[in-house]
C-alpha cells in the first residue's frame, strides 16, 4: 500500500457541509476516506472514457428470450469475448425476461467493444455496465 500524504483543500463552507452530509449519509469515517473513494471512481470513469488500462466490471442485462435467436446471439458473443469474461449469472425473471450478469475483466478497449456488440443483439431491453479499475 502506498504510503498517504497529506494536502490542503480549500472549498466553499456550503460545498463542505454538503460533503459531510454525504460522508455521515454513507456511513464513511472521515472526509479522507470520501475523498479517497470519489478519487478512485472519477479516476476509474476517465480510464473507461479513454479506453485505457485494465478495468474491472459488471455489465447487466434484460432480455427477452423469446426473440429469434437472442439467446444464441448472446451466448455467440460471450464465446467471442472470452478472454475477457470471469463469469456470468443466469436469472429467469418470468416468463419472457431473463437477467444476465457479466463479470469482466480486461482492456478497456475490449470491455467497450463488448458493450457496443451487445447493444446489437436483437432482444435486449437494457444493458447496465459498472467499471472499476485498481488505483
Amino acid at each position: 500500500m502506498d504510503s498517504l500524504v497529506r494536502f490542503g483543500v480549500a472549498v466553499p463552507a456550503s460545498l463542505l457541509s454538503e460533503f459531510d452530509l454525504y460522508i455521515r449519509g454513507k456511513g464513511l469515517q472521515n472526509r479522507s476516506e470520501a475523498l479517497r473513494q470519489l478519487i478512485r471512481e472519477r479516476l476509474s470513469r476517465e480510464r473507461w472514457s479513454r479506453g485505457d488500462g485494465i478495468v474491472f466490471g459488471t455489465v447487466t442485462i434484460m432480455y427477452d428470450h423469446h426473440i429469434k435467436d437472442a439467446t444464441g446471439s448472446l451466448t455467440s458473443l460471450q464465446h467471442d469475448f472470452g478472454d475477457a469474461i470471469i463469469c456470468t449469472t443466469h436469472v429467469h425473471v418470468d416468463h419472457d425476461n431473463c437477467l444476465e450478469c457479466i463479470v469482466l475483466k480486461g482492456d478497456a478497449r475490449t470491455i467497450k467493444k463488448f458493450e457496443d456488440a451487445l447493444s446489437s443483439v436483437r432482444g435486449i431491453k437494457t444493458i447496465d455496465i459498472s467499471i472499476s479499475a485498481i488505483l
